[in-house]
């Protein structure tokens, strides 16, 4: 990640008007003779923080407490009241839905008018079309208008164009959380390569799950002001401390209790005892591969698991030399290729220092709760920032689990039946 900063954001404050009692009638108006009480609302009251050049931001808060007022006030689609923001580069941004999207037009010609806003010509345009459409993959409703579409469509044809613009700066507000689990992934897979390009990513939403996915850091907003700035994990339990007191009940994920190991003092003197580590090198040459990926089932003769068993996963590598920009990572999918779960090393905050040679890193399950079926699994080796990939086996191996009861579906809810009766 460069040192320079891609968006600058100064003291900002955003104030809007409120009206109190506004008249409801023209005869009110009249008589009241505009003499209609205004109120002030601070929707964003000093807040200040940079974007390094290829960062990707999360802001994170709850409704009304400002985070889309700010992206729209670095989309220029609003002005700060106070304060400045500065960009560098080539931005386009993906606000609320439809935004940017004039309704009588059809798909083709709100592509060519979004294209001209961002500064494009009409012959660039017509080269980054079809790769719009077939990201959008709306072949069929292109030229319909778009006062027609769902607001999948909606979602995917905002989507496909502003990241086919290829914009140095990319703003994303909730519009994900309305396409299907396909073009979620597809997203998310698109804004890898971009991160990988380094390309600088602000994007706003309430689904954690994504900002420990893809976020180098969250910026959490409380009523207007910055709550806290700092790494995902932190930034979200923040974020669910002001929750918290505004009474909202949100359970902890397991990787946001405490884990504070305890430490060990010395019972001859009373202190805890300074222990050097000696200095490691990493290669820079170095490379690692999987070697294995070996399911552990209880019952090893069985090959498979029950409902609700514990599972090891053992991920054997082999490191041709010390590499210490490292993390594991694991899927699991279903038989139609839906992602049922996806996690890294780095997000269940259990860091893989260094590697060297060959080793195994074990993700262990106290249960998994499936049904029947084979589930096969993806798992890579890469950089903390994902920006480099070691290597990736993709749906090579599986998890196999048998159902012998009646039961039906995919997840397993263990349940038991009361029957209650009046006498």
């Amino acid at each position: 990640m460069g040192t320079a900063n891609a968006v600058s954001i100064d003291s900002v404050s955003k104030m809007f008007k409120l009206a109190r009692d506004k008249p409801t009638s023209a005869k009110e108006r009249v008589i009241r003779a505009g003499r209609v009480r205004w109120e002030e609302f601070h929707a964003l009251s000093d807040v200040s923080f940079d974007v390094a050049q290829g960062e990707t931001l999360a802001m994170l808060g709850h409704n009304g407490s400002g985070k889309s007022t700010l992206l729209k006030c670095v989309a220029g689609t609003l002005r700060p009241t106070s304060g400045t923001i500065t960009t560098r580069g080539r931005l386009a941004a993906l606000l609320e839905l439809g935004a940017g999207f004039h309704p009588d037009l059809t798909g083709r010609e709100n592509v060519y008018l979004n294209g001209s806003i961002l500064g494009f010509s009409k012959t660039q345009i017509d080269e980054i079309f079809d790769d719009v459409v077939d990201f959008a993959e709306l072949d069929e409703f292109i030229d319909q208008q778009v006062k027609h579409f769902s607001s999948g469509m909606y979602a995917r044809l905002g989507f496909a164009v502003a990241i086919n613009v290829e914009p140095d700066i990319l703003l994303v507000d909730e519009v994900l959380s309305v396409g299907d689990e396909a073009f979620q992934r597809k997203c998310i897979d698109r804004i890898r390569r971009m991160q990988r390009e380094g390309r600088t990513i602000l994007v706003v939403t309430h689904a954690t799950d994504m900002v420990r996915m893809i976020c180098d850091r969250a910026v959490v907003l409380d009523h207007g002001l910055k709550i806290a700035d700092g790494p995902p994990g932190e930034a979200i339990r923040a974020f669910r401390d002001a929750l918290a007191a505004r009474g909202v009940e949100i359970p902890l994920d397991a990787e946001d209790a405490d884990h504070t190991p305890p430490v060990a003092v010395d019972p001859t003197t009373g202190q805890v005892p300074v222990i050097t580590t000696p200095q490691l090198v990493a290669d820079p040459d170095a490379t690692v591969s999987i070697r294995h990926v070996i399911p552990e089932y209880p019952d090893p003769e069985a090959g498979h698991l029950l409902p609700g068993q514990p599972l090891r996963l053992r991920v054997g590598y082999q490191a041709t030399g010390l590499i210490d920009d490292v993390a594991f990572a694991l899927e699991i999918f279903d038989e139609r290729g839906t992602r049922l779960m996806g996690t890294t090393t780095d997000v269940l905050e259990q860091y893989i220092h260094a590697v060297d040679g060959e080793g195994e890193v074990v993700f262990a399950f106290e249960q998994i709760p499936l049904l029947d079926g084979r589930f096969p699994l993806t798992v890579a080796i890469h950089s903390h920032d994902g920006g480099k990939v070691y290597d990736e086996r993709e749906y090579q191996d599986a998890i196999v689990v048998m159902n012998p009861s009646r039961t039906r579906g995919i997840v397993h809810f263990p349940a038991k039946v009361e029957h209650i009766f009046d006498f």
